[in-house]
């Protein structure tokens, strides 16, 4: 027989405050819990409401001593913001654990959670959690400072063409509004021949400078001006000044190039037509659609200028009109256009109906038109040249008549319109008739060239109906999958009014 012990429990003994004389389990302080919290407070000296500075115009929040940060709510940026603000009373406790509490966005009010350990008496640990209220003020930074009194910059960038026309500067606004280049900007003036965009800072102008290069054929100079200096320090302050000049080429212009670039770019005539201006200059030679690009550089080491302008533009109506089908080409030829038809028509302008005096031309537009249509062309029998290169040419080489675009009821497309185009926040004058058909016009070559409406961006205009993409008359309109919906803060995605916000 077998003798059986039982094991042994130990249980924990218990000890009698030395406070209240309330049973405990035994601790350092001999000491519970609620009387050892009750005679230490873990967050004194830790402030329970604290400021933050908020500026509303650029949505950021202050960091001392002199920087701006953006941060969402909630965010651990702003978690991060939040903590450094009391930074010091947090130095003599543990910060265990942070975290944000919800509140709503408009009430001004941020709450941050955070769980703290101090050491009590004996040695013992207490943690607790707190939340610390902080109140955001309106604070208006430096910067927003400067864009409203709109009279301190640092550097201006002055964009210049000298051309009749601004179908360059309205393309040139739209490439601006989508790529966002207009939001570092204090403040964008415009005067005769260009546009002049104001910046705090240096480097922001310099990506404006670098952005035209990119979009646009254009060489600049730089300069700066010393403001003041500080000679013990040994620091200066400057003005700086970038003229950016694009080249003097505009669509539709009717140009003449050197015989030595003509031959260049694949022994193309020399008098040619301007159809589109992007990064690069882009011409069609009217007797063999032969195409050619120029940059800048290019056009700077061979200029040539334009002597045919938009403003003389006639109208001529098509009195025969024939597709040419086998083009005899030249050896080193170039490129030819593939979306251009090559056709000779017999044409007659609108102003000498009551004679018999008719013109023969070769033209790009050859599958536009038909006998009975209206174009928009030059006359180059009956007018004044003066260009160096077309003074040299033989004159059996130049051409009696160059016809640039089909004509349609201008009136009639500006109703049918059903889409339309943001622009600059800019100082300028009243835009007088010449202006607003400048407009129109570079309106109707989005509408006509698919290639810069690619670079574009178009909504839709809500007060006019939607109707087909092309009307009687078969002119070209923008397509509904082309356009974008034009959204306000104060709708929501589905086009309806949204809840209003307090700010």
């Amino acid at each position: 027989m077998e003798y059986m012990t039982e094991p042994v429990k130990h249980t924990p003994g218990h000890i009698l405050c030395c406070n209240c004389g309330a049973p405990m389990s035994p601790n350092p302080a001999s000491v519970r819990v609620a009387c050892l919290r009750s005679q230490v407070d873990t967050s004194q000296g830790i402030p329970k409401q604290v400021s933050l500075s908020f500026c509303k115009q650029c949505q950021r929040y202050f960091q001392p001593p002199g920087t701006w940060i953006q941060c969402a709510l909630e965010s651990r940026e702003l978690l991060a913001l939040c903590l450094k603000k009391i930074k010091a009373p947090l130095s003599k406790v543990r910060l265990v654990d942070a975290s944000c509490v919800w509140t709503e966005p408009h009430s001004k009010r941020l709450k941050v959670k955070r769980t703290i350990q101090k050491e009590g008496m004996n040695g013992a640990i207490l943690q607790q959690v707190f939340v610390l209220d902080y109140v955001v003020q309106p604070q208006m930074c430096g910067d927003c400072h400067r864009v409203e009194a709109k009279d301190f910059w640092k550097a201006v960038v002055q964009v210049r063409q000298k051309t009749l026309h601004k179908k360059t500067f309205y393309y040139l606004e739209q490439l601006i509004l989508k790529y966002g280049m207009h939001q570092n900007t204090l403040r964008i003036k415009e005067i005769h021949g260009g546009l002049d965009f104001y910046y705090s800072s240096k480097q922001h102008a310099q990506k404006m400078v670098e952005f035209l290069q990119c979009t646009l054929p254009t060489r600049y100079k730089a300069s700066q001006r010393l403001i003041s200096q500080d000679i013990h320090s040994n620091t200066y302050n400057y003005k700086s000044t970038f003229s950016v000049e694009i080249v003097p080429i505009c669509k539709d212009n009717v140009v003449c190039l050197s015989p030595k670039l003509a031959q260049s770019l694949g022994n193309m005539n020399q008098i040619c037509v301007c159809i589109r201006v992007t990064r690069v200059i882009h011409l069609i030679d009217p007797n063999t659609l032969q195409v050619a690009d120029i940059d800048g550089n290019t056009f700077w080491s061979h200029p040539f200028n334009s002597f045919c302008h938009p403003k003389q533009l006639e109208e001529f109506i098509v009195m025969e009109c024939s597709i040419v089908r086998d083009l005899k080409r030249s050896a080193g030829a170039g490129m030819v256009s593939k979306k251009h038809t090559l056709g000779e028509v017999w044409v007659q302008k609108t102003s000498e109906m009551n004679t018999d005096k008719q013109y023969f031309c070769c033209t790009y537009l050859g599958h536009l038109l038909n006998p009975g249509d209206l174009v928009l062309g030059f006359d180059l029998a009956n007018c004044n040249l003066n260009d160096e290169h077309v003074n040299k040419m033989k004159s059996d080489r130049v051409l009696d008549a160059v016809l640039i675009k089909k004509s349609y009821d201008r009136t009639k497309r500006q109703c049918l319109r059903n889409w339309k185009l943001k622009e600059l926040a800019r100082d300028r004058e009243n835009m007088d008739t010449d202006e607003e058909r400048q407009h129109q016009d570079f309106l109707e070559d989005l509408e006509e060239d698919e290639a810069i409406r690619k670079n574009v961006n178009i909504y839709r205009d809500s007060t006019i109906p939607v109707e087909s993409d092309t009307d009687d008359e078969g002119a070209p309109r923008i397509s509904l999958a082309e356009m974008l919906e034009d959204l306000h803060i104060s709708q929501d995605a589905t086009g309806e009014e949204g809840e209003s916000m307090m700010t």
